[in-house]
């Protein structure tokens, strides 16, 4: 498994420059295969992870929320549920379930019924190898209308748990001075809200322009 992961820091500065030349793009739907930062609207911060461990709970890999716009390690590629594929390209539907694995890591943002270190939330954290890890890895977008849209402020429900992907403003000290505790909620609320910003976005499959372009006429 270790072996398979190498290649990805030799990959990422040509990846992280490709992606941060390619910008959000125009509106559409959110694609499998495609390469995005998540923003918490309420917060103001983005999706992240790093090689940096919890000190308590489930010792798995932290995921927090940073302000820096340009940091390379909130990167998430979208893919299928475990054990599911979602060819590249294939638009997201709401109320579908999909992974996000951390571009840098090659870990799956995952939740389990571990205690959050600041807030007393769920835990969530980044787990797996190579992009491979279990049924807790699984997201539901929870959206409005028929596909989760670039534009679009939209809730991760975690499938096993049912908490809302979160951030309630609670900051940590050393050794990540600065970034935000991302936690599981029971309840919705606004700080479940995240979009999508930077990225490269898979161009939409051709059954997918087919069905918009029949939906039009």
């Amino acid at each position: 498994m270790e072996a398979a992961r190498r290649p990805l820091p030799v990959l990422l500065p040509l990846l992280v420059a490709a992606l941060g030349a390619a910008g959000r793009g125009g509106p559409g739907p959110v694609t499998c295969g495609s390469v995005v930062k998540l923003l918490n609207v309420r917060h103001n911060v983005r999706l992240h992870s790093h090689d940096v461990r919890y000190g308590s709970g489930s010792g798995q890999q932290s995921v927090t929320g940073v302000s820096a716009a340009d940091d390379g390690n909130s990167y998430w590629r979208v893919r299928g549920r475990t054990a599911a594929v979602c060819q590249r390209g294939t638009p997201v539907r709401c109320g579908q379930a999909i992974r996000l694995t951390h571009l840098g890591t090659g870990r799956n943002l995952h939740s389990h019924r571990f205690t959050s270190p600041l807030s007393g939330n769920q835990e969530v954290s980044a787990f797996g190898e190579a992009g491979e890890g279990d049924y807790l890895d699984d997201w539901t977008v929870v959206c409005s209308g028929t596909y989760w849209v670039r534009d679009d402020e939209v809730r991760f429900q975690h499938t096993s748990t049912d908490v809302f992907l979160s951030v309630t403003g609670e900051q940590y000290g050393r050794p990540i001075h600065g970034q935000k505790e991302v936690h599981g909620m029971a309840a919705s609320s606004q700080n479940n809200y995240w979009k999508v910003m930077e990225g490269i976005f898979m161009q939409p499959s051709e059954a997918f322009q087919t069905e918009q372009y029949h939906a039009e006429l």
